[in-house]
């Protein structure tokens, strides 16, 4: 199992938007981040930043972020929820940046 943890901004005239967006993420969104190997996945908001973690159980995590983004609902979902977000600077290409897990204990 691998842990991530990224982040984002969110615009802030946006944020109750997207509040509203996860609070019934689609279905069918749901089942394909199950098939792709996802687990315990959280999103918080703090001070302007939505941060996400999730744990990777697969084998193969290029081919199951493939897989999602190759997904139609998945597409339409993104399209939805892109405007509320603001990527930092450099992440512009995949949007959410990969940030440094420095320490964690079970």
């Amino acid at each position: 199992m691998q842990r991530y943890g990224m982040l984002i901004k969110v615009k802030p005239d946006r944020l109750e938007e997207y509040k509203r967006l996860h609070a019934a993420v689609w279905p069918e969104v749901l089942r394909t981040i199950q098939e792709c190997n996802i687990r315990n996945y959280s999103i918080y908001y703090g001070e302007g930043y939505l941060f996400s973690y999730y744990e990777y159980v697969g084998d193969d995590y290029q081919a199951d972020m493939a897989k999602m983004a190759a997904d139609p609902a998945t597409q339409r979902w993104w399209a939805v929820c892109k405007p509320c977000m603001q990527p930092l600077q450099g992440a512009e290409e995949t949007w959410w940046a990969v940030i440094e897990e420095v320490f964690h204990i079970d």
